[in-house]
């Protein structure tokens, strides 16, 4: 519980304000009068919140919103019914809460990987695995949304840390970020387990349709109104934010598995729809690595005790989890053969339109030297939140604009598939060139596609990929070779 009343001295947008703290209430202090108040819980869930008319449209209402988030550590929620002014007023909070680091742009992530090189040696290594909350996130980089869509590349990340603390020292971050590189390639060789995981969220829709008590269950989860406080913070947090810890995500999915018993692939649905990085190899398979289904016997158990020490004391869900939860059945997807993995295509002509696609919007690293006539991106179809969605088109600008430039070549946005001939002929291109898009949405596009684009495939991952037919164990003895070229 919050302390008896004292004053605090956040940042203002008014001269001669402070506010006032007491038990689930701040109060915004003029000289004389108050400027208004916001009443909340300990869950961060906001009951009413009043602004006098004479400090309205000045910022006051956002400023008790921001202290209320400090004071509780949390992301915050509205409680419905909501005015329509309240209405603007939550809107706006949450645009800016849901994305505070993560510009879609090169530059920032040039940026965040420049701020975070100190620290991404020994210091990652020893604190990586604790959550401090929403508000310190000191310990981690959080450049995963950029990877993931290669505003900056995995192979980059890797060299600038390794060049700035050796691999002896930069062994454990530079693990961490070959862990998406590996998913994907692993994946590559057997698609068919996204295709299964696909078949079964549309057959559990359809299931949580006709039995809305399960279905009752399942939004609950995702709510986050189990009764279960650090996994409603996290469901909380990862809506909020579209971004939550590395091990706050393992603890929520085998929360969601084995304490709620909830399907693992709607869990692994709402990542995938939330979360900023998620991309379907890394996010598919590491759901599947929690219930035990990707190594098979072993499974990722939430323990309270884990919980506590690596929260810093900021959650104990003592006697609330299932600790004792078995692995789930095997569903048999290991034992299908792999497929081949992909080649890159020849490129030939002398005019050729750059086709690019959501999951490689780095082109000018994987382009130099074609004879680019005009760019453009291919529409996915790619389904995700508001802010997701606008992580995505961000990211796009940046890249077209980018390509525009490095090229000197037009840009004609963003294209669907049934679109790219007609475009291609225009530019009277003798072929079009596209990145290689790993299994899920953007590969899907691709293949709509007609005539089938020639693929650019990265060395990066025609060098990584072939390590990723077993475990991540055997991947990574691989890596210092593939930092060595």
């Amino acid at each position: 519980m919050w302390q008896g009343m004292r004053a605090l001295q956040p940042p203002c947008p008014l001269p001669g304000l402070t506010v006032l703290h007491a038990d689930g209430i701040v109060t915004a202090m003029g000289a004389n009068t108050t400027a208004g108040y916001c009443r909340f819980n300990e869950t961060g869930e906001i009951e009413y919140l009043f602004v006098g008319p004479a400090y309205r449209r000045k910022g006051v209402a956002t400023w008790l919103l921001e202290c209320v988030a400090q004071q509780t550590g949390r992301p915050l929620v509205f409680r419905e019914p909501i005015s329509p002014m309240g209405r603007r007023l939550v809107d706006s909070y949450t645009a800016r809460a849901a994305q505070p680091f993560w510009t879609p742009t090169r530059e920032a992530a040039l940026a965040a990987l420049g701020e975070f090189l100190p620290n991404a040696g020994r210091a990652y290594a020893a604190r990586r695995n604790t959550d401090y909350g929403p508000d310190d996130r000191s310990n981690v980089s959080r450049l995963s949304p950029f990877i993931r869509r290669r505003l900056i590349t995995e192979e980059e990340v890797a060299r600038a840390v390794l060049d700035r603390h050796g691999f002896a020292a930069a062994e454990k971050f530079i693990q961490e970020v070959c862990w998406r590189t590996y998913w994907k390639g692993w994946l590559e060789q057997r698609p068919h387990v996204y295709a299964a995981y696909l078949a079964d969220v549309e057959r559990l829709s359809r299931r949580l349709a006709a039995e809305p008590q399960i279905a009752a269950r399942v939004q609950a989860a995702a709510d986050g109104a189990t009764g279960i406080d650090c996994f409603d913070a996290w469901a909380k947090e990862l809506t909020a934010t579209g971004w939550l810890h590395n091990h706050a995500r393992m603890w929520f999915a085998s929360i969601w598995i084995f304490t709620l018993e909830l399907p693992w692939q709607l869990g692994a649905d709402m990542f995938e729809r939330c979360l900023l990085d998620a991309d379907p190899a890394s996010n598919t398979l590491s759901w599947r690595w929690v219930a035990g289904l990707q190594t098979l016997g072993k499974h990722y158990v939430a323990r309270a005790e884990n919980i506590r020490e690596h929260t810093n004391g900021r959650f104990d869900p003592r006697g609330l989890l299932n600790e004792a939860a078995e692995p789930l059945p095997d569903d048999g997807a290991l034992a299908r053969p792999a497929v081949p993995l992909p080649s890159p295509d020849a490129i030939h002509g002398a005019r050729v339109a750059l086709l690019l696609n959501d999951d490689d919007l780095h082109p000018e690293s994987l382009c130099a030297g074609l004879p680019i006539a005009g760019v453009a991106v291919l529409e996915s179809g790619e389904a995700g939140s508001t802010g997701k969605r606008a992580f995505l088109e961000g990211a796009r600008a940046d890249a077209l604009a980018r390509a525009t430039a490095a090229f000197n070549a037009p840009s004609a946005g963003v294209l669907s598939p049934a679109h790219v001939s007609a475009w291609a002929r225009d530019l009277d291109a003798d072929v079009v060139v596209a990145p290689h898009a790993p299994v899920g949405p953007a590969a899907r596009a691709l293949a709509q596609v007609s005539p089938t684009p020639a693929r650019l495939l990265r060395p990066w991952d025609a060098r990584a990929w072939p390590h990723a037919r077993a475990g991540f164990f055997r991947f990574r003895q691989h890596i210092p070779d593939l930092l060595d070229r």
